[in-house]
């Protein structure tokens, strides 16, 4: 069993069932994203991804927010004094997490938005496998308003997941939506009462962990990948990753569904993963 109890200041890590919950704990500035945390979460995340007992990576909020963005206070104006490879490194490490790992990363992950999402959290919101949030959850793209047009990938993540008006209106506007309008815009796969959401994230989490990890990995970064590929450069880059996939899989995955679907007829690959 895994014992992450204590070790990190501004994030808080537990393992249960093979469930990883990673949980940004600033509640006070509503788990703003300082150049400390997006320091320690890198190391969450490098540190679960190698943790067998953890299948797959949940990331939520302390208190009543998911995350209110980057912390206006540390990350930019106790930086705007210090040299640029200073400011270039603060930069680099909230990439780091919000988007190059995540994005990519090898195992599933699941955003759990139980409260406030603004601005910077749109990144990492955007960049986990799968979202869901409570209908109260208030979301928001408040950059305008403080001044500035929206920052790190955050324009990205919304013209890859949310219509082109919608984006556009809440960019220019500034104005805050809840958690059913964000299930309607497609940024998050459900909205559900708060206190129904952890129940229901762990039930697809579960769900997840039934499956093939080598698989499902290929499977879910294939997608992401592909978005940005032509068909015919599609065509090889997919089948390279399923060569890929077959000869990495240590379950040998494919024989076995086979074996069970068509020698002894005991599962239905259409409704259900075949038996681990």
């Amino acid at each position: 069993m895994s014992d992450y109890e204590n070790r990190w200041t501004t994030v808080k890590v537990e393992v249960n069932e093979n469930i990883a919950w990673v949980t940004l704990n600033r509640p006070d500035q509503r788990n703003s994203m300082s150049p400390t945390l997006n320091r320690e979460m890198i190391e969450v995340l490098e540190t679960l991804e190698q943790d067998p007992d953890a299948g797959v990576v949940v990331i939520t909020g302390e208190g009543s927010a998911w995350t209110a963005g980057m912390d206006l206070k540390e990350y930019f104006r106790e930086t705007d004094g210090q040299p640029e490879i200073a400011q270039e490194k603060a930069r680099r490490d909230a990439c780091r997490w919000q988007w190059q790992l995540l994005r990519m990363y090898n195992k599933p992950t699941i955003a759990m938005v139980n409260g406030w999402c603004f601005g910077g959290a749109f990144s990492p919101l955007v960049a986990c496998d799968l979202a869901y949030c409570a209908d109260e959850a208030t979301f928001g793209l408040s950059e305008i308003n403080w001044g500035i047009p929206p920052g790190n990938l955050v324009s990205k993540a919304m013209a890859d997941t949310v219509g082109h008006r919608e984006s556009l209106y809440y960019i220019m506007t500034g104005e805050p939506f809840k958690g059913k309008k964000a299930e309607q815009m497609g940024l998050v796969n459900k909205s559900v009462p708060l206190d129904e959401l952890k129940a229901e994230v762990e039930k697809v989490a579960k769900v997840l962990l039934e499956k093939n990890p080598v698989v499902l990995r290929y499977a879910k970064n294939g997608f992401k990948r592909c978005r940005e590929l032509t068909w015919d450069q599609n065509e090889d880059y997919l089948y390279a990753k399923l060569d890929q996939c077959l000869m990495r899989d240590p379950e040998n995955g494919r024989a076995e569904g086979m074996r069970q679907f068509l020698d002894e007829k005991s599962i239905k690959p259409g409704l259900q993963t075949y038996k681990r």
